[in-house]
């Protein structure tokens, strides 16, 4: 399984939350980047994945708040 992010989706664009959706909002975002249990997401400009980390374990896609991140096979 592979993560995949929608990034039209995605709340994190341009380096901060553009949702008040978020439970942190702004920069405090407390979503898919904290959920993950290996530290495979990071927030840049966008939110990456670090693809050698990924266990593919579906915290990140439970903790999306707009429904952007998928495991596909």
């Amino acid at each position: 399984m592979v993560v995949k992010i929608d990034y039209k989706k995605c709340c994190w664009k341009d380096g901060g939350c553009t949702s008040c959706g978020c439970k942190g909002g702004g920069k405090k975002c407390n979503g898919c980047v904290e959920a993950c249990p290996v530290e495979a997401l990071v927030r840049k400009k966008k939110v990456e994945i670090i693809s050698d980390k990924c266990i593919s374990c579906g915290a990140c896609v439970q903790a999306c708040p707009k429904g952007a991140i998928k495991l596909i096979n």
